[in-house]
Order: structure tokens, then sequence, then C-alpha cells
């Protein structure tokens, strides 16, 4: 059968849009479809605040995953700017506010600091023996986001065996129990394993989501996009144009139907056909569009974009250029997350609700327009075990905002509605993101960052590979030329682009010579 196009392209964030470059430059003919009328999906930038020039990444926050390799290869102007500093953890100790700093290259200070906050140098030893081995772990499991899946045990032979058990085997929760005396610091370490994932840290997710925080690139460094995410979305928006890919957006799609082949797309206007099928969006979506049942999964998150006049001071003393420069903890000791998540369990928000949050405007300016000048910035604010399901009764988010602040505004030596600037309405610049805002607006099931559970970034040595699609993780179970694109892709997710990335490779090594 003749085809309207070689692939159609479902959904238009970054994975769409760097499937369709990717595959528009090989020579393809390609079809976007995508169901909002704006091309970026979560990536996307906006002006949040009426009357305001500052333009925020709304759901999407750093950049760790996306490997410098791709954005060579789409050649993007991408600019990534490290932060000046890791993460600090505001606390009381002994009746005085104080805290935990972690450089980006952790030396003397942070020392220093490990032996404030603890009274001996036992914690900053076991940090760096832990990292030491982090690290080594990043670095041989980092090149294995890139190309076809390796199997499991040849990166477990490229591993120390005691960190691969560590790491991969044992509970993450029981490693930190027995590397780390102080709470704060198992707390600080744990949070990696636990972004995005709402599990105990004796569950095997908490081990999965960790690794993926650490193996980004090799080092697991999260960077800042000079511009916003937005600045990516545009760029990328810009060269599928470039590429001369035919994009449709206001177009859901209803249905695929595959015949041998050929994929016949149905969207609400007709149906076009397609030698592949390329799926920028979630695994139970795609199940969805072929009628399959399948289970939703479950976001476990809260989001909340602040604009301030000026940062505020903290209680501990500390300059807040340096406390909100990396990602600041907040009530994200070790039981305080434990604490969390058995709450959400039973279906309550913790309150205080454990966070992050992160001020980009420190490391990139651009964001803020003219405000910078005046000394504005950006506050993003991530809240933790905070499952979609706690959501959905009358005011939840809004108590979900008022638990967030808390936590905030208990390490604060002066109130956080003081620095809060306000819009053109005169309303204060505080906006709020649930995870079924997230499926309302970017039909993300379940307002899932991540599409459903991590899967470990290999393939077991027994799994089948026999085609391009199995090779690649983007295979979709009973179909052939139908594919995974999106962050429910085997390595997808945290913005890294590989979904999108791998699904093109696949195409390309399975289409006729």
């Amino acid at each position: 059968m003749r085809c309207d196009d070689d692939v159609v392209v479902v959904g238009g964030g970054h994975n769409g849009l760097i499937a369709s470059i990717l595959l528009a430059r090989a020579g393809l003919s390609v079809r976007l479809l995508e169901r909002a009328e704006h091309l970026g999906g979560a990536s996307v930038g906006r002006r949040v605040f009426p009357g305001l020039p500052a333009r925020l990444s709304k759901y999407s926050y750093l950049v760790s995953l996306f490997p410098d390799a791709l954005a060579a290869e789409l050649g993007l102007p991408l600019t990534l700017r490290s932060r000046a500093v890791s993460s600090y953890t505001p606390t009381v100790r002994h009746g005085r506010p104080m805290g935990l700093l972690v450089e980006r290259e952790p030396g003397a200070a942070t020392e220093a600091s490990f032996a404030e906050l603890t009274g001996s140098g036992a914690a900053w030893r076991a940090w760096t023996s832990f990292y030491d081995r982090v690290s080594a772990f990043g670095a041989a499991l980092g090149p294995a986001l890139l190309g076809p899946l390796r199997r499991r045990s040849e990166l477990r032979d490229e591993v120390d065996p005691s960190t691969w058990d560590d790491l991969v085997e044992r509970p993450l929760g029981e490693v930190l129990e027995r590397e780390f005396a102080d709470d704060l610091v198992r707390g600080v370490v744990a949070t990696d394993g636990l972004i995005g994932t709402n599990a105990s840290l004796h569950d095997s997710a908490a081990n999965r989501c960790f690794a993926y925080h650490v193996i980004g690139n090799g080092t697991g460094e999260w960077r800042v996009p000079v511009g916003g995410m937005g600045a990516l979305a545009d760029a990328l928006e810009l060269a599928a144009v470039e590429a001369g890919v035919k994009v449709s957006t206001a177009t859901p799609v209803l249905a695929l139907h595959e015949h041998g082949d050929h994929v016949e797309v149905v969207t609400e206007t007709g149906s076009t056909s397609a030698r592949w099928v390329l799926c920028a969006v979630a695994p139970s979506t795609v199940d969805h569009l072929l009628g399959r049942d399948a289970a939703k999964p479950e976001g476990s998150q809260l989001k909340v974009n602040m604009l301030l006049k000026r940062l505020p001071q903290l209680r501990s003393g500390i300059d807040p250029a340096v406390a909100f420069a990396g990602t600041l903890h907040l009530e994200e000791g070790y039981a305080d997350l434990e604490r969390a998540y058995r709450l959400a369990q039973e279906g309550t928000l913790s309150d205080p609700l454990p966070c992050e949050v992160y001020c980009h405007s420190l490391t990139d300016p651009s964001i803020l327009g003219d405000l910078a000048e005046r000394g504005y910035h950006t506050l993003t604010l991530f809240g933790l075990h905070a499952p979609a399901r706690l959501f959905t009764v009358d005011g939840a988010r809004e108590r979900a905002t008022e638990a967030a602040v808390a936590a905030l505004q208990s390490h604060l030596a002066e109130p956080l509605a003081d620095c809060l600037a306000v819009d053109a309405d005169g309303k204060p610049c505080l906006a709020a993101e649930s995870p079924l805002d997230l499926e309302r607006d970017l039909g993300m099931p379940g307002g899932h960052i991540f599409h459903g559970d991590l899967d470990w970034p290999w393939r077991d040595d027994d799994e089948p590979a026999e085609t391009p699609a199995q090779r690649w993780g983007v295979a979709v179970p009973g179909a052939n030329r139908i594919m995974l694109a999106g962050a429910g892709t085997r390595r997808g997710g945290g913005v890294s682009g590989l979904g999108g990335w791998h699904a093109s490779n696949a195409v390309l090594e399975g289409r006729p010579a």
C-alpha cells in the first residue's frame, strides 16, 4: 500500500520534535500530530504572570539526562550552565538555625559545613566515600543511555561488585541507613531517589529513580538551560520546520490500526497512513489508542512557580544568593521523607510537605527580561509525595500549596509574602500545578512526569532483542510498526530527548536498504 507519509509522530513535546527532526533530515516524509494548539509539551516556556516579562518553564525545570551528543547531532543553539552550588539544606540543631551546604565541587566549605552540622568529620568522610562510588557508577552507566540497549550482565561487569550490589540489588534505604548516621544527611542523598516517584526508600523504584539522577552524561550534573526550557522547545520547533516536518497542531489522535505494512492513524478530522508511527506519549495512552485496557499511572508531585521582587533572608543567616543557587532541600530528612510517604499511602498529605526549591534566575537571569536589573528572581518549588489521588477533593491543591509554602516559610527570617511580586491584576505571583493539572493541560495520564515507573537502562540477559524496536527499548507489545518515543521508553524521562532519539534510530535501522 502507498502511504501518505513514511512516519507519523504522535505528540509534539520535545521527544516528538526530536524524532521528527532526525527522521526528516534522514530523508523520510514525516508528519507530526499534536493535540494542543502549540508545540513543546511540558518544556514550553510561558509568561505565567500577567503583565510581567518573566518567561518560566511552567512544568519542567532542569536538564541532566539530555546527552551532549544528541544536542550536537541536532545542532541546537542550546547552552547549559552549571549551578554555583549543588544544594543547601536549612535545619535547626540544638535550637540554632543552621544548614548543610554542598558545593558543586565539594571542598573545604562543604567539609566545614558537615563538621558544623554533625560535630565530627565522620559524616563528611562517609559522604565522599559514597559519592566516589556513585561517580564511578555514573561513569560506567552513563554511556548505556546511548545506542541500542546493552545487556544487564555486560554493565554489571563494568561496575565494582559492592557498588552494583548497593545501588541495584539492595534497597536504597537500607544502604543509606548503613552508610550515614545523620538523618538529615541521609535525606539529602535520598531525595534523588524520589523526584516524581511515590515510593518508600525501601522500594526498588527509589533505586531506579536514583540511578537516573546520577548517570546523565556520565556525571549526573543537573544544569540550567539558558532561556529556560522554553528556549529548548523553541529551538526544536524551528529545526522541525526547517527540516520539512509537516506539523498539525490542535489535532488529537483518536485511534491507531496496524495493517501489516502500514498504520492507519485516525484523527477527529479523518485519517492518514504511514509506514511507521512513533508515539511520543505515555504507554497507557498508546494502549488506549490501540483499543486496549490499561492502568493509568499516577503522578506524585506538586509544582509551585513563583516570581519574587527579591530573594528572602533565611534564619540561618546564609547569603540567599548561595542558599538558593542550587537545590534548597526542605523537610527532607530521611525520617521526614518516609513519614510523608506513609501519610500519602494513608490518604493524607504531609504538612509541611517535603520540597525542593530552585532559583533558575541566579544561574540564568535572561528569563527575567528587564526585571533582572530590578533584583527580581524566580523560584520553583517541587513538592514530593503528593499523589494525584489526593487532589480529587475540592481545595486539595490550595491546601497542598499551603503545606509546601509552610516548609519554606519555616526557614525564612521574613514573610515570603513580602518578597512575592504582584502581577498586573494585583495578585501575588504564585501558581501551583498538581498532577491533575498536568493531566488536563498536557494530556499526561495521571500527571506522571515519567509516564510510568522507570525501568533500569538495560535489557535483561534473556530479554528478546530480535527487532530494532526491542534493541532500542522503544517496542510496543504486540505491535511491529508502532513504537514508543516519549518518556515511557526504556530510557526516557528527565527531559532527555532519549525517547525520540532512540525511536528515530529504530526506524532508520528497520527501514529497507
